[in-house]
């Protein structure tokens, strides 16, 4: 086996709660059944497996017969749910263990599904869950700004064949998701001067 052939992991893309919320198309790149699926983000980016922190606000043991862990994150523009059950022992047990409120750092596949009435929601199933500190979030958010700007500023580009795709299937302005990652940044300074 040369070094091409060793399976490699996505990277994990930094995406507020807005945006992934907002996020319900999938598609496989390959025929292949064991290919990734991904989610296009409305920004022109795809994603397989998503970073993501922020407070644990609440976290519920929604099994019937087993466990099968929902947990409700929160960041500045929005939530996130993440649901961890047998097939993710190490998230179901760190999520059963933590104590609401938390920061938490998460590491997972993002995973759509549709109601019944053909609403789609996203939630996200987690590779892996980890108590985090303010300052932690903080960066995160920093970085998640940083990134959701630069998908924006490139999103016009020609050459960019995933925005192309976010404007066939999604009805979004991106300039939306422009300002709230201003607001996230705004609400860190607002929480540093009311420390200070």
């Amino acid at each position: 086996m040369s070094a091409n052939d060793i399976p490699t992991r996505e990277v994990a893309r930094r995406v507020f709660a807005q945006e992934f919320n907002d996020a319900g198309y999938t598609f496989k790149e390959s025929d292949d059944e064991r290919a990734p699926v991904y989610v296009l983000l409305p920004t022109g980016e795809r994603a397989n497996r998503i970073f993501l922190v922020g407070t644990l606000t609440e976290k519920e043991d929604v099994g019937e017969d087993n466990e099968y862990w929902r947990g409700r994150i929160v960041d500045p523009t929005g939530t996130f749910f993440v649901y961890a059950g047998q097939y993710q022992p190490e998230a179901a047990s760190t999520l059963r263990d933590l104590d609401a409120p938390a920061y938490v750092a998460v590491v997972g596949k993002p995973r759509t599904y549709e109601t019944d009435d053909g609403t789609i929601n996203v939630s996200v199933r987690p590779e892996s869950i980890t108590e985090v500190d303010a300052a932690t979030r903080d960066r995160w958010v920093t970085e998640t700004a940083e990134q959701t700007l630069d998908r924006i500023d490139a999103f016009d580009d020609d050459g960019n064949e995933y925005a192309r795709m976010a404007r066939e299937h999604y009805d979004l302005d991106t300039d939306e998701y422009k300002r709230v990652a201003i607001a996230a940044l705004e609400s860190l300074e607002q929480a540093d001067e009311l420390n200070a």
